[in-house]
Order: C-alpha cells, then sequence, then structure tokens
C-alpha cells in the first residue's frame, strides 16, 4: 500500500469493517445503510502497528505487566507531552489504562465522593455525565453553545459551591468541535485555583486540530494549574485504536498520581491495559506521525467538503468544527426534533447520524446532529446526496 494513497476509496475495506466496525457502526447496522455515527476511522491503522504487535506476538509470551504501564508505554507518552504539548510530564506520573473513556469514569473515582458536584460543559459526550453520575455525585452543565464564540468562564463560578469538587474539560469538545484558546484555559484554570478544584482534562482529540486554530495543553499554562491537572487522552481518534482499547493517564503531582492509582485498582489486577494494546500505542506515537500527518490531510479536505454540503441543504446549518472529526448540524429550521431527523435519515436516506438526544450530549444538543468524517470522500459524497435528496 502506498503512503500517498492511504485515505483514498479503496483503501475502505467494507467487507471487514461489516464484520468488525461496531458501536453505531457498519457491523451494527442494516445493510446498505451508511453510519456516519460513532467517531472512529473508516481506514486501516498505519502498517508499523501491525508489524510491531506481530513481532511481539510471535514470542509468545504474554506476562503480566507493570500495574502503571510498560515502560516503553509510559516513556513514549511523557516523551510526547513534553515535546509537543510543552507540559513537563514525568514518565513515573504517567500510567497506562485500558481507554480514556476509563481515564474519565477513574478520575471521577478518585476525586468525588457521593454528595459532591462536579461541572461538566454542555453539550458534552455522555461519559463525562455517566461518570460523574457512576460514584453518586452530581454533574452540573456549564453551557458552551455551538461555534467558536469566546467563553467566558467566569460565568461558572455562580455554579461553583462547597460540593463542587471537579471540573471536566473537553478540548477539543466533542460534539461542537470548538478548540479552547490559551486566554479561556487561563481563565478556566484560575477559577480552579481560586476555588480549590482538580480538572480533569479530556484531550483525546488534541491531535486532530483545523488550522488556524491551536491546541493548547491546559497543564502547559503555568505549575500551580498543572498541579491541579488530572490529564486523560487516548489513541482512538488519532490512530484508530480504539478497538485495542488503549488510553493515557497522567498526574502532575505525587499526591494526584497515588490517588488514582489506588482507584485504579491496577495493584490487585482487577483493571488494567494489556500488553499488545501499549505496544500499539507505543508504536504509533513513536513511529507514526507521518500517518496521522496524511490523515489530518485528508481530513482538513472532507471537513471542506462535508460543512459546504451540509450549509447548501435547505435549514441545515454547521460551523465549521475546529477541531474533531465531526459535524454538528442546527436543524432546529426544519422544526424537526433531533429524534425525528435521525429518523428520518436512516428510513429515507438510509444514512445513520447521531441525534443531539440529551442521553448522548446533554439538553444543549437537542436541534443537532453530529456527524463523522472520518471516511473517504467517496463514502461522504454519496452519503451528503442521500440526506439532500430526502431534505429537498
Amino acid at each position: 500500500m502506498q503512503k500517498q494513497n492511504m485515505f483514498q476509496n479503496e483503501n475502505v475495506n467494507l467487507h471487514l469493517l461489516k464484520q468488525r466496525a461496531h458501536n453505531l457502526r457498519w457491523a451494527s447496522v442494516e445493510e446498505g445503510v451508511i453510519p456516519l455515527t460513532a467517531a472512529d476511522p473508516d481506514f486501516p491503522s498505519a502498517p508499523e502497528i501491525s508489524e510491531a504487535i506481530s513481532k511481539f506476538a510471535k514470542d509468545r509470551y504474554y506476562c503480566y505487566t507493570p500495574p502503571e504501564g510498560m515502560p516503553e508505554f509510559k516513556e513514549s507518552v511523557a516523551q510526547f507531552f513534553q515535546n509537543k504539548r510543552h507540559v513537563p510530564v514525568l514518565a513515573a506520573h504517567t500510567f497506562a489504562v485500558d481507554s480514556a473513556a476509563f481515564g474519565i469514569y477513574l478520575t471521577c473515582k478518585a476525586f468525588l465522593n457521593a454528595g459532591d458536584e462536579a461541572i461538566i460543559f454542555d453539550p458534552v459526550d455522555f461519559l463525562f455525565r455517566y461518570s460523574v453520575e457512576s460514584v453518586g455525585a452530581t454533574a452540573i452543565p456549564f453551557a458552551i453553545p455551538p461555534g467558536t464564540t469566546h467563553v467566558d468562564f467566569n460565568n461558572m463560578a455562580p455554579l461553583i459551591n462547597d460540593k463542587t469538587k471537579l471540573i471536566c474539560l473537553c478540548n477539543p469538545l466533542n460534539p461542537t468541535g470548538k478548540v479552547f484558546s490559551k486566554t479561556e484555559l487561563k481563565q478556566l484554570g484560575d477559577l480552579a485555583c481560586k476555588y480549590n478544584l482538580t480538572i480533569l482534562s479530556d484531550e483525546i482529540w488534541s491531535d486532530i486540530i483545523f488550522s488556524p486554530a491551536e491546541f493548547t495543553s491546559i497543564a502547559s499554562i503555568d505549575e500551580e494549574i498543572r498541579r491541579r491537572t488530572v490529564t486523560v487522552t487516548g489513541f482512538s481518534k488519532s490512530y484508530g485504536l480504539a478497538g485495542l482499547r488503549i488510553g493515557a493517564v497522567m498526574a502532575h503531582q505525587d499526591t494526584y498520581f497515588k490517588q488514582l492509582m489506588e482507584a485504579s485498582l491496577h495493584y490487585s489486577t482487577i483493571h488494567g491495559a494489556n500488553a499488545l494494546s501499549q505496544i500499539a500505542a507505543a508504536t504509533a506515537i513513536n513511529d507514526c506521525s507521518y500517518w496521522l500527518k496524511d490523515f489530518l490531510s485528508h481530513l482538513t479536505r472532507m471537513r471542506q467538503l462535508v460543512v459546504n454540503e451540509l450549509n447548501s441543504i435547505p435549514n441545515f446549518n454547521c460551523i465549521a468544527p475546529e477541531g474533531c472529526y465531526v459535524a454538528f448540524t442546527d436543524i432546529r429550521q426544519t422544526n424537526l426534533s433531533s429524534a425525528a431527523m435521525h429518523a428520518l435519515l436512516l428510513k429515507e436516506a438510509k444514512v445513520a447520524v447521531v441525534p443531539g438526544l440529551k442521553q448522548w450530549f446533554g439538553d444543549g444538543a437537542e436541534g443537532y446532529i453530529r456527524m463523522s468524517f472520518a471516511s473517504s470522500e467517496g463514502i461522504l459524497r454519496e452519503a451528503l446526496n442521500r440526506i439532500k435528496k430526502v431534505i429537498q
């Protein structure tokens, strides 16, 4: 496979996707339906990743890994954050988890008790509310309307009280695609410092940034903010490793690291990330930057295509995302609810989208639908043409 053709239509193996791509995608929908649902690439991952897994597997030793993760994984993640995110992460304060989703839940488990409150964005991925509520705490929504308008985090202050313990930051923000500026993040960080709150920073989408937007890791701003931050990331969005279930959690002080490791149950072997997944992630970080660069170049073109086509549909309004490969489209002028639009497109256009329901994104998503554009131009054009015919 030639590297320059990695993201062409012919490299999408629908036969395998229809067997393996679950979670509302090709293996979960009826034949003939195009799923623009879960944010997972339709393309095979970089060849170096499968080669590294095969090389490790050929030795036929599948031993226990260290509870905090394999040294090569921890060092790769720490070096990446030091070099690319300008965060002085220590490998000793970095550990492997079996997904970024578990990293979010784990942070809530470590820093929240029953009766506590955590502030989450609205709209935002459902995992934040789910994780907060799973440990007996209450999720308090802070509205961030879709778009690129500056967010004044001083407006968050009235939500803070004696029960508030955690601010959940999702940057870039799924589902709207907003990338927060350094100024916005400094304001949020200063607020956390003022009220002695922990920051959970989910940065799984931080590689998917569209120029001229620039990503800032909140832990890079200053030491005071960094010390109260827990950074969570993963490798499924950037490198197509969702099924390998691998993520990383970074504490920026020893006390936080010990709290997180204790809450993780890794020392008991009840939880932990498997060896092959850690090998895959370390290889992706160290050897596959070319793949990510080309993927982002492809996504930039698809973003323009999808946004232009969606905005040509009557009563559809899509603001181009600054990050994430999802298009969050305002369909309120159609006078259809998110659920009704989802049902219409699935039945008549044979295209599956994610409706803006509270169960997925919170109350702020009603009147919107979300579509992933991590696919080939041919598949996306076909899906958009089907939608156009039905709506027009």
